[in-house]
C-alpha cells in the first residue's frame, strides 16, 4: 500500500496539499455522471454500482454512493492520503488517449520549477541507493511488473501504476568518465490525469518500490 513515511522536505509539502482534498473531490464526483466517469478515467463499474481500479497493483472499490474508497481485498479504508490520491485522479481524468510518448518532470505544469527536487529523491536516490547496479534494476523492475521500454537508456521500464497513468523508469550505466544515472518519465498526457504535485509522489513511490524490490 502507498504510504507516506520520512517524506522530504518538497515531497511532504505535495503531500499536505493532497491530503485535504478527500470531501471536496467526493462532492464533485456525486455529480458525475457515472458513464461519463468510467469512460473519463478507464476505471470500471460492476453490477452492484461500484467503481474498482488497480493503483500501484492493490484493487480499490470506490462506492457510487459517498464514494468512499475501501481495499478490495479486506474491506478496510485507506489512509486518506492513498484515498486523495485516488479520488483526484477520477476527478482530474479527462478521458485524453494515452500516447506512449515519454516526457520528463520538467515538461509537467510548473515542473520546471521543481525539477531539480524531484529528481534528488526519484532518479538520483535509485542510483545512489541501488547496489548492483543495472542489473539489479532490471530484476528489480521485472520482479513488480515493469514491462521494458525501447531506445531509451541501457535499460527502462513502464509501469502501470492507474487505469491512465504509466510512469517509466529509465537506467544509464555509467562508465569512467560519466556516473550511472536514472529518470523517472511521464506519459504527455499525465497532467489529464493527475496534478503534478500527485504525479511527483507517484514517482518517488515507485523508486521506493524498486529499491525495496531490490
Amino acid at each position: 500500500m502507498l504510504r507516506d513515511s520520512s517524506p522530504t522536505p518538497q515531497l511532504k509539502e505535495w503531500i499536505d496539499r493532497l491530503a485535504p482534498v478527500v470531501e471536496e473531490a467526493q462532492e464533485k464526483l456525486r455529480q458525475r455522471p457515472p458513464s461519463k466517469l468510467v469512460m473519463y478515467s478507464g476505471c470500471r463499474q460492476g453490477a452492484d454500482g461500484n467503481y474498482r481500479l488497480r493503483f500501484f497493483w492493490q484493487e480499490y472499490i470506490v462506492s457510487s454512493d459517498d464514494f468512499s474508497v475501501r481495499i478490495a481485498e479486506d474491506g478496510e479504508s485507506p489512509s486518506s492520503f492513498v484515498q486523495s490520491l485516488i479520488l483526484t485522479y477520477l476527478l482530474t481524468a479527462n478521458g485524453a488517449t494515452p500516447s506512449g510518448r515519454w516526457i520528463g518532470f520538467r515538461e509537467l505544469p510548473e515542473g520546471m520549477f521543481y525539477v531539480q527536487a524531484f529528481r534528488g529523491y526519484t532518479g538520483i536516490r535509485l542510483v545512489r541507493q541501488l547496489e548492483g547496479g543495472l542489473n539489479a534494476f532490471r530484476r528489480a523492475a521485472e520482479s513488480i511488473g515493469g514491462s521494458p521500454i525501447q531506445d531509451i537508456g541501457d535499460a527502462g521500464f513502464a509501469f502501470q501504476i492507474l487505469p491512465r497513468i504509466q510512469i517509466a523508469v529509465v537506467y544509464w550505466r555509467g562508465d569512467e568518465e560519466f556516473p550511472s544515472q536514472a529518470r523517472v518519465l511521464f506519459e504527455d498526457t499525465a497532467p489529464h490525469y493527475l496534478s503534478t504535485d500527485g504525479l511527483a509522489i507517484l514517482g518517488s513511490h515507485l523508486v521506493g518500490r524498486i529499491l525495496k524490490a531490490a
